[in-house]
C-alpha cells in the first residue's frame, strides 16, 4: 500500500498543490492570498496533465534526418515513413510499438495554459491595487461592509477604510 502511494508520489503532490490551493482560496479573506491560492490550484492543474502525458521511458516523437540529404532523396525518406507509420497504426507493423513515445501535445497546451495564467494572475493583482485605491484595503469583508454602507447612504464614493460613520 505505502510502496503504491510512494510511486505515484507525483500524483499525491498534485493532490496536495490542489487542496492547498482550494483551502487558501475558500479560506483566506485577502484578495491576494486569494489569487496566489488560485495560482497554486493552476499549477496543480498544469502538473496533472503534464504527469498524464509522460510516459515511462519514453522518446520525443521526432523523427530523424533522412539519410543523404538532398531533395530527392527527402522526399523519399519522408514517404517511407508514412507508409510505416500507416501501417503500423493499421495493426499491420511494429513500427510504433517498439519504441515508446511520450505525446507532446499536453505539453504544449500547458505552455500556452501557463502564459495565459500568468496574464490572468497580472490583470487579477492589478485589479487588487486599483481595488486597494478606492477602498484602502483588501480584505473582502471590510470591503463588503463599506460597499453595503456606500449602498444605504448612496453617496457619490465609498467610505475609505477606518473612517467613522
Amino acid at each position: 500500500m505505502l510502496a503504491d502511494i510512494f510511486q505515484q508520489y507525483n500524483y499525491a503532490i498534485v493532490i496536495i498543490l490542489m487542496m492547498t490551493g482550494l483551502y487558501t482560496v475558500f479560506s483566506s479573506r485577502n484578495l491576494i492570498k486569494k489569487l496566489v491560492g488560485l495560482s497554486i490550484f493552476q499549477t496543480s492543474v498544469f502538473l496533472l496533465y503534464i504527469t498524464i502525458g509522460k510516459v515511462a521511458n519514453g522518446q520525443p516523437p521526432i523523427l530523424e534526418q533522412a539519410p543523404g540529404g538532398g531533395h530527392g532523396e527527402d522526399h523519399a525518406y519522408t514517404t517511407k515513413v508514412i507508409e510505416t507509420v500507416q501501417v503500423a497504426a493499421a495493426g499491420g507493423g511494429d513500427f510504433l510499438t517498439d519504441i515508446p513515445y511520450s505525446n507532446p501535445l499536453p505539453h504544449v497546451l500547458i505552455l500556452t495554459a501557463i502564459v495565459v495564467g500568468v496574464a490572468t494572475l497580472a490583470i487579477g493583482l492589478s485589479l487588487v491595487v486599483r481595488i486597494r485605491e478606492v477602498y484602502q484595503t483588501i480584505e473582502e469583508d471590510r470591503i463588503d461592509a463599506l460597499d453595503y454602507a456606500f449602498n444605504l447612504e448612496g453617496t457619490d464614493t465609498p467610505k475609505k477604510a477606518g473612517a467613522k460613520a
